[in-house]
């Protein structure tokens, strides 16, 4: 996994509003597919797309699987960007 998968993960909108709804907590499959209108398989391949790009994780407790976000590879993203605007904001 780099930052090719996760930017490519980042570029669909459905996908940045599923990142969104995980900022505040771990949650379901289920859970996250009733905040859209599509199908569960639709949502399972979105986060699937985000499991592929580091951005989520994934656990099982008993038959349901919780996803949560996976901060560590948005800060390594974050910190990329920010040096790629090179000079700090404050030095001009």
């Amino acid at each position: 996994m780099g930052f090719h998968e996760s930017l490519k993960a980042m570029s669909d909108k459905t996908r940045r509003e599923i990142l969104n709804l995980l900022k505040n907590g771990d949650m379901t499959a289920g859970d996250i597919a009733a905040s859209f209108s599509m199908t569960q398989a639709t949502v399972s391949h979105h986060l699937s797309v985000l499991k592929d790009g580091g951005l989520v994780s994934d656990r099982r407790e008993g038959k349901y699987i919780f996803y949560e976000l996976n901060t560590s590879v948005i800060e390594e993203i974050m910190a990329w960007l920010i040096d790629l605007r090179g000079v700090d904001q404050n030095e001009k």
